[in-house]
């Protein structure tokens, strides 16, 4: 019997290493068909799993209490599990070097509690390279076992994108991998036990790991080309939007738009390829540059309201400035690696100390991440200028007079500015009623 029918009659039992935003929508999905653990080494939350909390959003309250996943930060509890999947952050250091701890110390932790005869399969994503060279050593040296004879790992790139409802895990083309292409069909029948969109076996560990740094790195280089033109068009007083949605028109138009590019993915996976390239003696051009660019967004944003303030002949320092939106994308409370704090900085430079709404982020994560102390949108009202950053429905929905509310009363509208970075409200309608409105 293949671990894969002992997993399909509960005689095996599979875990989800990483309890976040891939490895809970993963947990949540697998135990509706097989016997789950999930484990994280962080105890507070897993309390708020025992709870039936979901401080992700990402699957909801109802299905965390109703889930048959069992919780634990315990790694003992690994030894009940044959089918081990492994999705943890892998972030960068400071000077965007890949930060390998995440899933170097979960690979030592499990290699500890490790069975004969179990099937690994890495999510997190890394350059070509690191399953097969960092992360099996580990297992053999922690686990006394021998890869290849004792257990087989396999990868499989994590391909959720945060908050959105549309396109969900089961939505998206699972791409799976093997150390020994004679366990390929087993790893992607597990997968098709939940993906309903199917999966596409890679020919080896490595073609997936560089698919997955390499998807994420041509979305950052696309989003760098709309910040350039962006960036330029400003210059030449054009409308970077109007221009986009007339280049939209053609058949074959991709359909970025500029914008801050943050999060754990986009904003982080290119220094990974970059970083091997380097290390293998190419010095990346395209994707180092366009990471450049895009990094350099949230200072020229800051520096295009400091103008605007300027012009209006207001004293930047003594101007009341609300940012609305702190968290990296739209519905999701994850403020991992988000570009907002660029603009917040660079206005601390002016001595400018914006008031920050997000109804989406965690006050507490914002406090100790970031030193800001979020601002409820009601307490709004005596704003210079309002600058729209996240696309939350929150901030959809705002009406010219809501907006209007968030301003001095003693301003005329012509004083009133307004910082669009998502394009969410109407340049029309605001110009019209006089606003100064700007957006990227």
């Amino acid at each position: 019997m293949t671990l894969y029918e002992k997993l399909l009659n509960k005689k095996a039992t599979l875990s989800v290493i990483g309890l976040g935003y891939v490895g809970m929508p993963l947990g949540i999905a697998f135990a509706k068909k097989v016997n789950t653990i999930g484990y994280d080494n962080n105890p507070e939350k897993v309390e708020l799993y025992h709870n039936g909390i979901d401080p992700t959003f990402e699957v909801g309250d109802e299905a965390i209490k109703s889930t048959t996943m069992k919780f634990t930060n315990d790694p003992k509890e690994l030894r009940k599990a044959n089918f081990h999947v492994v999705a943890v952050p892998t972030p960068i250091n400071q000077d965007k070097t890949p930060n390998l701890n995440p899933i170097t110390s979960a690979t030592r932790t499990l290699g500890q509690n490790l069975l004969k005869g179990s099937i690994i399969i890495f999510e997190s994503t890394v350059y070509p390279g690191v399953t097969e060279d960092i992360c099996i050593p580990i297992l053999e040296e922690e686990s006394g076992l021998k890869h290849g004879e004792d257990f087989i790992v396999g990868y499989s790139p994590e391909r959720i994108n945060p908050g959105d409802k549309v396109n969900t895990l089961e939505k998206i083309v699972k791409i799976v991998s093997a150390s020994d292409n004679e366990y390929l069909d087993e790893i992607a029948k597990v997968y098709e036990l939940i993906i309903e969109a199917g999966v596409h076996k890679a020919p080896s560990i490595k073609v997936a790991e560089a698919a997955k740094v390499v998807e994420n790195s041509q979305r950052d280089i696309n989003i760098a080309f709309m910040n350039e033109l962006a960036l330029v068009f400003d210059r030449m007083g054009i409308d970077s939007k109007d221009v986009i949605d007339a280049m939209n028109t053609k058949w074959n138009a991709l359909g970025f738009t500029p914008g801050l590019v943050g999060g754990h993915c986009i904003g982080v996976d290119p220094y990974y390829f970059v970083y091997e390239a380097e290390n293998l003696g190419y010095h990346s051009q395209i994707i180092s540059n366009g990471r450049n660019i895009n990094d350099g967004m949230g200072q020229f944003i800051a520096d295009k309201l400091i103008k605007m303030l300027v012009q209006a002949g207001k004293n930047p320092s003594k101007s009341t400035v609300v940012i609305l939106g702190l968290t990296f994308k739209e519905h999701t409370p994850d403020t991992r690696n988000t570009r907002v704090i660029d603009i917040v900085e660079r206005l601390e430079e002016y001595n400018i100390s914006p008031l920050v709404v997000d109804p989406w982020a965690n006050e507490e994560e914002a406090r100790n991440e970031y030193g800001i102390e979020l601002t409820s949108l009601d307490e709004i009202s005596n704003a210079d200028a309002v600058m729209l950053t996240v696309e939350h429905e929150e901030f959809n929905n705002l009406s010219i007079d809501e907006v209007n509310e968030m301003f001095s009363d003693e301003l005329r509208n012509n004083e009133k500015i307004i910082i669009d970075v998502k394009s969410i409200l109407d340049k029309k309608l605001f110009e019209e009623k006089g606003f100064n409105y700007w957006r990227l």
